[in-house]
Formats: C-alpha cells, structure tokens, sequence
C-alpha cells in the first residue's frame, strides 16, 4: 500500500524541507536557515533584503547622519595633525617637540621649524633682514588653513588633542560628520582670520585651539538646542580663557575668533528651522565664510597700502 503524498510547505528557498513558518511581509514558506528574525517573527532573506534597500538612514537631531557616532571625522583630524607635527618634528629635530632656547611657555613650547614658517598664520613680515617678505598679505593664503593643524612642541599638540577628542567625538555624534566638519574648519578658519586681522603682522601664530574654542561654544550651543546641561562646560570654556589672558605667547586673537566664529556655526546648525534645514545650514555657513574672506582681503590691502 502506498503511503499518501506530503501535504506540508516546504521553503521556497529549499524544497526538500517541510516548513510550517512563513515570512511576516511575504507570508511564503521559510525553513529555519532562511529565518531572520524581526521584531514580530520572521522574515525570509529577500525582504530583509529589501527592508535595508528602502529604509531610511538614522539622522541626528540636527539633520545629519548617524554615522557620526563612529567618530571617523575626529579621529582623522586628530591623525592629520599628529602626522604635521611628525613633519615638524622630522625637519626640526627635537627642539620641534620639547622646546629649547626658542621655545615658548618658559621654553616648554617647541621652536620654529621649517614646516610652522611655512604655514603658520603671519601678516607680513621676512623671516630675516632684507630677507623676502612672507605672509598672507604676501599671497600666502594657506596659511590661514593650515595654520589650524600645525603646532609648537609636543605639550601644546597633546592638550589640543585632548580636547579634540573629548569635544570632537561629542558633537560629530550629535551633529553628524559633514556637519561637524564644517564647524571645525570654519572655527578654525575664524579664529585664524581674526589673527590675521588684528594681530600683529610680524608675528606667528598656529594650532588647533583655533577651532577648538570654537568646538567648546558650540558644545554649549548644541546642550542648550537639546536641553541638556552645561555646568560642565562653562568652567572648562572659563578656564580656556583665563589661561588665553594670563600665559604670554598665547594668541589671543586667534582663540577668541575660534570661540565666536564656532558659537555663530553652531547656532546656525542647531536653530536651523527643520522645513529645508539642510539649505539653512549650507547658506548661513557660506555667508559665514564669505565674512571671513572679506575681512582678509580688507586687511590685506591695508597691509599693502
């Protein structure tokens, strides 16, 4: 006597085997290799597949990815900078890093080397008498971005660095990569303009903490817009300043530019109405920057004049 035909489904993916679950979104027949768990049962690989097709990425608070939390954009800036001040160090021996004769902060800074004349924020000036004159009334105009990633000796990378990764990671979580990158290079931008405009013209200045100041307002910035707290914030930005305004050699100008620039970037991220935000963000910004280049070729042309 023959036996009666199977009347069990078997999986779409593997016919040989009897199956009595389905996928949730297609409802057809999975066995349990083909099973992907979901939040209500099942799904088979296609619409898990598909589900990842159509879904939309997770995007922070203010309009950018959730990339963001991975800290990919800190951790370069910070190797960028590391990588210069290797540079530096390469070119100009150890005094680069611990300082010497002309080092400053009671010699605990690093000197000069080829790699900070080269690209540290300078009006105009010549680096010796009757030498060619330099800067960036001179057409040097790097300088005023790559001043933000050049520094003096090893004790004034190691605390920008701290502070870059402290801060750094916080608000590119919050604000999302691209966000984050153009508050750190506008603050630093900002803070180097302000150096230029009204520092004096013969005298170097470079660092991260340009942008760093910046990325310390706009910590407080961002707490507030999400209403959090910021009794942590304000004493380290406070004690940022008292060290700008007591410790000579410190570039004043340069600091307080960051922490303004970096405050105005950060508003116009964070207040950015959510109907077309990411065209607010993108036109406040380029206004921002158009400011800076404007004020640079005005106080170029009263250095030449």
């Amino acid at each position: 006597m023959s036996e009666a035909p199977s009347t069990a489904p078997v999986c779409y993916r593997h016919p040989g085997r009897e199956t009595y679950i389905r996928c949730t979104r297609c409802d057809r027949p999975i066995c349990p290799d083909c099973m992907n768990e979901a939040s209500v049962g099942h799904q088979c690989p296609e619409c898990v597949a598909q589900g990842k097709r159509t879904q939309r990425p997770a995007r922070t608070a203010f309009g950018g990815s959730g990339v963001g939390r991975a800290g990919y954009v800190t951790r370069t800036l910070i190797g960028i900078n590391v990588l210069v001040m290797l540079v530096s160090a390469g070119v100009g021996g150890s005094g680069a890093l611990f300082g010497g004769s002309g080092g400053g902060l009671g010699s605990l800074l690093g000197s000069d080397t080829a790699v900070t004349r080269w690209g540290a924020v300078i009006g105009y000036a010549a680096y010796g008498p009757g030498g060619e004159m330099h800067g960036v009334a001179a057409g040097e105009w790097w300088r005023l971005i790559t001043a933000m990633f050049l520094h003096y000796g090893l004790l004034h990378i190691l605390t920008n660095m701290w502070a870059l990764w402290q801060l750094g990671r916080y608000l590119e979580a919050a604000l999302g990569p691209a966000r984050f990158t153009a508050l750190y290079l506008i603050a630093g931008l900002g803070g180097n303009v302000v150096s230029y405009v009204f520092g004096v013209p013969n005298q170097e200045s470079a660092g991260a903490s340009t942008a760093i100041f910046g990325l310390f307002l706009a910590a407080v910035v961002i707490n507030r817009r999400l209403g959090l707290q910021i009794a942590q914030l304000v004493p380290l930005l406070v004690v940022n300043l008292i060290i700008t305004f007591t410790i000579p050699g410190i570039s004043k100008t340069g600091h307080l530019g960051g922490l303004v620039v970096g405050g105005v970037v950060a508003v116009i991220l964070a207040y950015a109405p959510a109907k077309r935000r990411t065209q607010f963000q993108v036109i406040g910004c380029a206004v921002v920057v158009a400011v800076l280049i404007v004020a640079s070729v005005l106080r170029t042309m009263s250095l030449l004049s």
